[in-house]
């Protein structure tokens, strides 16, 4: 399929699936007259890719985890490196310590909300 296909398929801009391609994410195949010729499996891939870049993961933990992805959330190689599983073991702390800092912030806000509307309420101000 052609880069417009996928891009209409996934969601996914075609400026980004051609970023997938020059990071070595989603490899397309070429057809005669140069355009890119994407497989089926390449929906999977660039939704992948997608699902893991919103998450906050870096392309270059991307592109390491990637080979070892077959279909979205499958695993099909446990041959990974000690320096790969460090490195996703750094990113997924990463991850958990940009959750705890969102989860306050967000307790936060609504502590701010709550406390405004509170004093805004018709019943406080007769109070008052």
């Amino acid at each position: 399929m052609r880069i417009g296909a996928l891009s209409e398929r996934t969601g996914i801009p075609r400026r980004m699936l051609r970023y997938y391609e020059e990071t070595g994410m989603l490899v397309p195949g070429r057809c005669g007259n140069g355009y890119r010729d994407y497989e089926e499996r390449s929906v999977d891939r660039a939704l992948q890719i997608r699902g893991l870049l919103e998450a906050g993961v870096p392309t270059r933990v991307i592109r390491q985890v990637l080979p070892c992805l077959k279909l979205q959330g499958a695993i099909h190689d446990f041959d990974a490196t000690p320096e790969t599983l460090d490195l996703l073991e750094r990113e997924r702390d990463s991850m958990s310590d940009r959750i705890e800092h969102l989860s306050r912030s967000r307790d936060a806000i609504s502590r701010y909300i709550d406390t405004v509307r509170g004093a805004r309420s018709p019943e406080r101000r007769v109070a008052a």
